[in-house]
């Protein structure tokens, strides 16, 4: 008798241990999928929101499965490192500038050139269309997930610019790109991180600088900024981008989501800038009083003759690396259409 309660007893453990780890397994199994993502800029910045809404579209169509942990401003990669941090899997996920790196990024930093794109919708659609059809080199360690522009870049400045001998010699802040379209418009440009950008303007560093539109609600430049001059000229190219082994390891239903999103989230981010844009002109003009300055068809005419050469250039270059430079920029032109 007491060696069967003893048995009971040991058939009821045993029983109560298997359900227990069979529990845990099937906890185990069912743990989400946890992700990093790194940024670069503030997280109030447009990079950043587009980032945070990713986010939330791949936690809703995978119903929890997985989650990602964002990281703005720099928090986990900076914007230099961040092709590299991705690569080697310091963040599984990343957002860069190709503009900051031109020489790394030859093909899609094409279209920062001064080639017509007029605005964010129709700039991420061109640089995306451009990535899938000529799928560059530099990208093959990892996966892309969007790609997406900002507008076009705009002077801001402390006193008014109408004409090039306004321009000539002026102190400007300007990165990538935008740089090369100030030398040859004969400003001097002034390399530095837009957040310090503020300090530099209240200490008279800098005049001004050149940017999309957006930074003069976001960061204020409104306060100091009172003059905007449209040139319309010059876009930054970003890409999100993931780690290529973590992206193997994801079930085929993620993966998917994943894909399906590309040019959703490329889209979204283009229309979202264009509405930043828009707030930020409003608030520039009404709430600042701003004077916001159209250059006369002659003298735009003299501004885009000088940019020439910026194209001519990169194209003598591409061609030097291999590339069919002729037939990107062509690309780029009909894309924009």
């Amino acid at each position: 008798m007491v060696r069967r309660l003893i048995f009971s007893a040991s058939l009821f453990l045993f029983a109560v241990f298997a359900c227990l780890t069979g529990f845990q397994a099937s906890a185990s199994a069912a743990d989400p999928i946890k992700l990093s993502y790194a940024n670069f800029p503030p997280a109030p910045t447009f990079p950043c929101v587009q980032m945070e809404r990713w986010k939330v579209e791949v936690e809703k169509r995978t119903n929890g499965k997985v989650l990602v942990n964002t990281f703005p401003g720099g928090t986990l990669l900076e914007a230099k490192g961040m092709m590299d941090g991705v690569i080697k899997n310091v963040a599984d996920i990343g957002n860069i500038c190709m503009a900051y790196q031109p020489g790394r990024f030859m093909v899609t930093n094409a279209t920062s050139l001064p080639v017509g794109i007029k605005d964010a919708k129709k700039g991420s659609m061109a640089l995306l269309k451009l990535y899938e059809k000529y799928q560059p080199e530099e990208f093959k360690d990892v996966v892309v997930l969007a790609m997406f522009t900002n507008t076009p870049g705009n002077l801001m400045t402390t006193k008014p610019v109408r004409t090039l001998a306004d321009l000539k010699g002026m102190n400007l802040r300007a990165s990538g790109g935008a740089i090369d379209i100030l030398k040859a418009w004969g400003a001097n440009p002034v390399g530095m991180p837009m957040p310090a950008t503020v300090e530099a303007l209240q200490k008279g560093v800098v005049d001004g600088l050149f940017s999309s539109l957006e930074v003069m609600k976001d960061n204020k430049f409104a306060e100091m900024c009172k003059y905007v001059t449209i040139t319309d000229t010059g876009i930054y190219p970003f890409a999100v981008i993931m780690n290529k082994e973590k992206y193997a390891a994801l079930p085929e239903d993620v993966k998917k989501i994943f894909m399906d999103l590309k040019e959703e989230q490329s889209l979204w981010t283009g229309n979202y800038i264009e509405g930043l844009i828009a707030e930020a002109n409003k608030y520039s003009k009404e709430e600042q009083k701003v004077e916001f300055i159209s250059l006369s068809a002659e003298e735009a005419a003299k501004w885009d003759a000088l940019l020439t050469p910026i194209t001519e250039a990169w194209i003598k270059e591409a061609k030097e690396k291999g590339l069919p430079a002729e037939a990107i920029i062509a690309d780029i032109k009909a894309f924009i259409q």
